[in-house]
């Protein structure tokens, strides 16, 4: 929580974030192509630095209110001047929610009102407002309150597809991405909501390959501006897993996380891609994919317990 009442402290002007930083707290970080240099069986490019430190990102507003919801209610009371800045933080989500971004995939491809980053931005005055009411902090309720219902009746209008009876990636799209998944993890939708149903269906025809889950599908109707394939994004697989559990088909999650284990490697860690020969790509080791594990077997531990079953 230090770490965050720092990061607040920083604040833009406006109230914005900053996104990214360096190792040693830095903001500039210039990206630069090593042409030289070749990376694992010979993948390129390799590149130091990292463009999305100018890349608006609004999920990262609702993730940052999440954790300090969950710590405030787990760990420790928040102070009044770390609300101070939370207030003008949220405040600015308030006046800039329906801007396009890149959103939490980093995209290149140019900016796009992403389905996640609209969930976020609402979990971000979701969470404002509950802190507000159980600690009894001064906030203009009615007015997060008023943009927080926009947000929800606006994802239900514009991204939900008639036809394909699921939530879109972005809108005016006919995709979808695996960054949905975390809807009803960040209670926005009940995990047996028959319209969430309906999704979980079109997630798995579209992006699920046996127990392995594609953050999304890059072709005609998207493209992220990044050249090549990738493999399947391990902490979308867990993700799914919890959906699953979330949902009550406990058989399938309790397969699908068994089938995930033995992807791991002999320390039992994950990169944050598998290619097709089941190899660990990217990032490696990475933290993300080791909590959404961790999530997803909590998950499905606790509910097998409930009836009876051992995990």
């Amino acid at each position: 929580m230090k770490w965050i009442e720092a990061r607040c402290h920083e604040l833009e002007p406006d109230g914005s974030l900053q996104i990214m930083y360096g190792i040693d707290g830095r903001h500039a970080l210039p990206e630069e192509t090593l042409a030289h240099l070749e990376g694992y069986r010979k993948t390129s490019p390799i590149r130091i630095g990292n463009r999305a430190v100018g890349h608006l990102q609004l999920d990262i507003y609702g993730e940052l209110m999440n954790a300090v919801y969950l710590y405030n209610k787990y760990g420790e009371l928040i102070s009044y001047d770390l609300w101070t800045y939370l207030t003008r933080l949220i405040n600015w989500v308030v006046k800039n929610w329906a801007q396009p971004d890149q959103g939490i995939w980093e995209v290149r491809g140019g900016r796009q009102e992403f389905l996640f980053s609209r969930v976020m931005c609402w979990v971000a005055l979701d969470r404002g407002i509950r802190l507000a009411h159980k600690r009894s902090f001064p906030a203009p309720l009615s007015e997060w309150y008023k943009v927080r219902d926009a947000i929800y009746n606006d994802i239900f209008a514009n991204f939900w597809d008639t036809e394909r009876q699921a939530f879109v990636q972005h809108k005016g799209s006919k995709s979808l991405d695996a960054a949905s998944l975390l809807m009803p993890l960040v209670k926005f939708v009940a995990p047996t909501d028959p319209r969430w149903i309906s999704h979980l269906k079109a997630i798995e025809a579209e992006l699920v390959d046996d127990s392995l889950v594609y953050r999304y599908k890059t072709g005609a109707a998207f493209s992220d501006g990044l050249a090549g394939s990738e493999g399947t994004f391990s902490m979308c697989s867990f993700w799914y897993v919890e959906c699953l559990c979330r949902a009550g088909d406990l058989e399938k999650a309790r397969f699908f996380l068994e089938k995930m284990l033995g992807y791991a490697n002999h320390l039992g860690l994950y990169g944050e891609e598998l290619g097709a020969r089941g190899e660990h790509l990217g990032n490696f080791p990475q933290a993300f994919t080791h909590l959404a594990l961790i999530s997803a077997a909590y998950a499905l531990d606790r509910r097998l317990s409930a009836t009876g079953q051992k995990a």
